[in-house]
């Protein structure tokens, strides 16, 4: 459409067109519109057709000169780049822009343009054009660098010196909650512990920050030079954070230092951690006082676990006596009393004597809301295990109970996971690991304390699992009183893509765990 406005907005008189004799408006140029487009085309220098650049791996527009940028079809940031690309585009003056529509998938993007310029003595031409873009593919810089795999600036090592992943796999769900993994460039998973490897050092602070908020832990700082240019004096550095866990995980049981002890509030030195995020908790299985125990206080204090679960040996209960009213005054006066737990006596037996050897076996446990007699719980035999630990040493021999009872057993861990109607997701990851059966079945246990501890699952995304809603219609007989997790608490996985195609080829997931790649990697 085309047409001219005219300075002098009087009516006048008509005249002639010059060129063609056809009666018009008087104006400047002494032409008609026609003659006038045919003697000036406005649009001149102006490309009508014109290329962008799209990369497929992180869905982004390149703008010039080093910029990419993500936006999304007809969006204003998309037409600010298709504008900026038009080099003619100063000479006129821009009345208005929109995008004409295309199919999605044509790599074909067209703009309408009306413009306006002053042509012959004054006169002000407007006109309105197309402009078609040509989409190609091309792969920016960060993608390049995830496609290498080798070619990172920052690495951050996460790692605990423990024989389980328990808290590695809390803290993967937690990474995977906050979205903290979309910047890696690759993770690598060895038996140690985690590498996260980015392609920027502001990204790997901005991780080791989040793991600092997290759990207990404390970090060392590296780098090594790469190369140096000596005439810009320029420095390739690649920055190491190397971070370290305290090694102590939930359900375990520990030798608080003495010192330690008192300053807690006069509690017993043998512990059991019930609890690990941004700091330890700890409770007393004769008193139920609790305490909690930051990071800072750890590493100024260290200690170890005296027995994880490898230690721990099945023990099945007799008699049960629960201490309502004395638990609460035993503890009275030393600091904060659980709510959570019930003190009681125990008389217990291992599972594996039954019938051969009548050896009984009486501790005071803060199980008490839970145990009754024929139950299955897993304890630390303190009497028969050779302990190797100074903090031991201190504890008056009267002190030291015959057994520590750490946590039920709920039914038979197969039945469980059958019965399990939810599920995980997990980073896509390279896999190193030596022991895979160890590390199943820290898994497995690490879901069993999810069902088992609401305040533990919170901070977890707990997925539907839509192949067992109906499979698990089945008899529950034996495992009535095992907890569960209820559909409520559980979210609806969309299944926007695996992680195959997200992460490329990733290792199989364990059974309750699905694999979800790295969706934002820049």
């Amino acid at each position: 459409m085309e047409y001219m406005v005219e300075n002098d907005s009087q009516e006048e008189g008509k005249i002639l067109c010059c060129e063609c004799g056809r009666p018009i408006a008087p104006n400047p140029a002494n032409m008609c519109v026609a003659c006038l487009r045919t003697r000036v085309d406005i649009t001149e220098g102006i490309p009508k057709q014109v290329s962008m650049y799209f990369c497929k791996g992180c869905e982004r527009y390149f703008q010039p000169p080093t910029n990419w940028v993500r936006c999304t079809l007809e969006s204003r940031e998309l037409l600010a780049i298709c504008l900026k690309k038009l080099k003619g585009l100063t000479k006129v003056h821009l009345v208005d822009a929109s995008f004409v529509w295309t199919e999605p998938h044509s790599k074909r993007i067209k703009v309408q343009l009306v413009i306006q310029k002053e042509v012959m003595g004054g006169t002000i031409l407007q006109q309105t054009f197309i402009v078609e873009y040509i989409i190609q593919g091309q792969m920016c810089t960060d993608c390049h660098r995830i496609e290498a795999k080798d070619f990172w600036k920052a690495v951050v090592q996460l790692r605990q010196k423990v024989s389980h992943k328990k808290t590695f796999f809390f803290l993967e769900q937690l990474i995977l909650k906050h979205s903290i993994h979309r910047n890696t460039l690759n993770i690598k998973q060895h038996d140690n512990g985690l590498d996260f490897f980015f392609s920027q050092i502001d990204h790997a602070r901005k991780m080791t920050d989040f793991f600092m908020n997290m759990v207990p832990c404390k970090y060392k700082t590296a780098k090594e030079l790469v190369s140096h240019d000596i005439h810009s004096n320029n420095y390739n550095y690649k920055n190491t954070f190397s971070v370290e866990i305290a090694p102590i995980n939930k359900d375990t049981v520990v030798c608080l230092p003495k010192k330690l002890a008192g300053q807690l509030g006069n509690m017993s030195q043998i512990c059991v951690c019930i609890r690990v995020n941004s700091v330890m908790q700890f409770i007393d299985p004769n008193t139920l006082q609790l305490c909690d125990i930051s990071a800072q206080a750890y590493w100024r204090t260290p200690f170890v676990e005296v027995a994880d679960q490898k230690h721990l040996t099945e023990y099945t209960v007799l008699q049960v006596e629960r201490i309502e009213d004395n638990g609460r005054k035993l503890g009275a006066g030393h600091g904060t009393i659980s709510k959570k737990h019930l003190l009681a006596d125990v008389w217990v037996m291992r599972t594996q004597d039954m019938g051969v050897v009548d050896q009984q076996y009486h501790c005071r446990s803060h199980l008490g809301h839970l145990l009754k007699a024929g139950d299955t719980v897993l304890g630390f035999d303190v009497t028969t295990s050779n302990i190797n630990n100074k903090h031991m040493e201190t504890v008056r021999p009267d002190a030291l109970p015959d057994v520590v009872l750490v946590k039920k057993v709920f039914g038979d861990r197969k039945k469980r996971q059958q019965k399990r109607k939810w599920k995980l997701k997990t980073l896509t990851k390279e896999e190193e690991i030596m022991d895979v059966e160890g590390a199943q079945r820290d898994y497995m246990g690490f879901l069993e304390d999810l069902e088992e501890d609401p305040e533990y699952r919170k901070n977890v995304n707990i997925y539907v699992d839509r192949s067992k809603m109906v499979s698990v219609e089945v008899s529950e007989s034996g495992d009535e009183d095992a907890p569960q997790i209820s559909l409520q608490e559980m979210m609806d996985d969309l299944n926007i893509s695996d992680g195959e195609e997200l992460g490329g080829a990733a290792a199989p997931a364990p059974e309750g765990m699905e694999t979800v790649g790295n969706t934002d990697p820049i």
